[in-house]
């Protein structure tokens, strides 16, 4: 678990990171994995033939994970081909979870073969007295299939940075799992040749215990995903404090995440001043979200909700019965009986009531004595009112 995490700390700070839209993804993905598919091909028969000859389990185990490797990159192949198909009226999110369950099924296959190796172990340990010995084709074979499998963690791990593709570095740490178990096997030959004869079976089952827990490990953060877990308490707040950096942004909250294979989604409310206009909260929630893309490379996508009022205590099952705009102007008709009708209206839904700002004709206003008279009569009327909580009057200088 923590080489992985580590490997997401280096990736952050890699210098030659690919965007998400570029087309060399795919090819660069496809050469790494074809690469991975042909070293694994070569290991598997090596490691299982010669692990026949020399009598070793723990090769032939390894020969057998090597295979798993090779399953896993053929999953790697599909998953890269259909996770590129760009976003459709069925999926309109794009196809980046196939991925993600590509990972999944990879540790579901990981923890499968460790633990077949492990009962095969087993079972011959029960049988120690009847193994033969392991000759020393099997220490030259471990040897070579160590080095192999260091390289291509190393170059895997490197395109995977470098694309920002969990699936690839995912097979990446398995190909370094494939090298530790490599080693694991080399020091189990060398202590059987030097006369521990249960040694060899012994490393087997080391082997098949690292398999499983990789794979749980993968399984695990892949089914994690699937289930729209979000990003870290940290990463939520690095986000959040973007948004709040936003000018015209009083509030955040309702903040949600969850991740697309390489890519982040985010949903979140913000609060404006109630007394702007529709197109100024748009402004500043366009804002808001480009900011938090520009500023965080894993988020793809950030939907913003603008509130005029915090929220944050309602829930979404309260709730927010306001009449129709042609209902309160009916209203506020019955309100403005014996003044002028006004101009322009403007309702502003608040605390449960409506504010209104209302517009009038100079002519209606033009005396301080008919200000009074026309705020007095309104204020009167409200005393209760179902719908209004103020109304408050302007005159047009035109």
């Amino acid at each position: 678990m923590s080489q992985h995490k580590h490997s997401h700390k280096h990736q952050h700070s890699h210098s030659h990171q690919l965007s998400f839209d570029d087309p060399q993804r795919y090819v660069i993905s496809n050469r790494c994995t074809w690469t991975s598919v042909f070293v694994n091909i070569a290991l598997t028969l090596t490691q299982v033939v010669a692990g026949i000859f020399s009598h070793s389990q723990s090769l032939i185990a390894d020969g057998l994970h090597s295979l798993s490797d090779l399953i896993s990159d053929f999953l790697v192949l599909i998953a890269s081909y259909h996770s590129k198909t760009p976003a459709d009226d069925d999926h309109p999110y794009g196809h980046g979870r196939i991925e993600t369950a590509a990972s999944l099924v990879l540790g579901a296959i990981l923890v499968l073969t460790g633990l077949g190796i492990m009962y095969g172990a087993a079972i011959k340990l029960e049988n120690i007295g009847n193994l033969p010995p392991v000759t020393s084709l099997a220490l030259w074979t471990a040897g070579l299939a160590l080095i192999a499998k260091e390289g291509l963690f190393r170059y895997m791990l490197h395109v995977g940075e470098q694309l920002r593709s969990p699936m690839l570095i995912a097979n990446a740490w398995h190909a370094r799992s494939d090298a530790a178990s490599s080693l694991v096997v080399a020091i189990g030959i060398a202590a059987n040749m030097m006369g521990f004869i249960y040694a060899d079976a012994v490393a087997a089952i080391v082997v098949g215990f690292m398999i499983v827990r990789m794979g749980f490990v993968f399984a695990w953060e892949a089914f994690q995903e699937l289930i729209d877990a979000g990003l870290s308490f940290e990463e939520v707040a690095s986000i959040r404090q973007t948004l709040m950096d936003t000018q015209g942004v009083q509030n955040v909250h309702d903040l949600r995440t969850r991740k697309m294979a390489h890519r982040v989604l985010v949903d979140a409310h913000i609060l404006v001043d109630s007394k702007i206009s529709v197109s100024e909260g748009h402004s500043i929630a366009e804002r808001a979200r480009k900011r938090v893309i520009d500023s965080h490379e894993s988020v793809n996508n950030v939907l913003v909700h603008v509130d005029t009022e915090d929220d944050a205590g309602y829930g979404e099952d309260v709730p927010m019965e306001f009449p129709s705009r042609e209902e309160l102007l009916v209203s506020l008709a019955n309100l403005f009986e014996g003044i002028p009708a006004p101009k322009q209206v403007t309702f502003h839904y608040l605390a449960g009531k409506v504010e209104a700002d209302v517009l009038m004709p100079y002519e209606a206003l033009k005396t301080k004595a008919a200000v009074t008279k026309a705020n007095q009569l309104i204020a009167d009327r409200l005393m209760g009112h179902a719908f209004f909580s103020q109304v408050r009057l302007a005159a047009s200088l035109s």
